[in-house]
């Protein structure tokens, strides 16, 4: 019984550590372009573009959706109940990990194409932010349904 209670909660945790993971690669990514970029405006003279911030942060959101289903499956599952853990050790852990990259995906390829936002709003001078924000939300939403469903699927929460 406590093999499988260890199962359970790794997985919750794994949906944490590996949407994290993600962020950081999306936020690596998309703040390497934005200082480019930033260097590029610099040289020429021109005020420093905030929108960057935007397209650098997005990705953190995932590592939010992760956590809370961290913290639902924990209250819900193990903190009131730790036999449902038990009983449910395998969907606990296949939660967490399908949470885990669900996120985890999201997030880098979220900043993959912040990255790109921030070299196109460069080179366009500006132009075209707001189309940049609604392909970074397409992504958004795979990570957000990856959370709504799991969320949906955890026993006892």
């Amino acid at each position: 019984m406590t093999a499988c209670v260890f199962m359970g909660q790794l997985g919750l945790g794994l949906a944490l550590a590996l949407a994290a993971t993600g962020s950081a690669i999306g936020i690596g990514a998309a703040g390497r372009a934005a200082a480019g970029a930033w260097a590029k405006e610099a040289k020429a003279g021109k005020p420093l573009n905030f929108s960057y911030i935007i397209l650098i942060g997005m990705p953190l959101s995932q590592t939010i959706y992760a956590f809370v289903l961290m913290l639902v499956g924990l209250k819900g599952a193990i903190v009131t109940n730790p036999e449902i853990v038990a009983a449910h050790a395998g969907t606990l852990f296949g939660i967490g990990l399908a949470g885990g990259l669900a996120e985890l995906f999201s997030a880098s390829l979220q900043g993959f194409i912040g990255a790109s936002a921030c070299r196109a709003l460069s080179e366009g001078g500006g132009k075209g932010l707001a189309f940049m924000i609604i392909a970074m939300g397409i992504i958004e939403t795979v990570g957000l349904f990856g959370f709504v469903f799991l969320l949906l699927m955890i026993p006892g929460a």
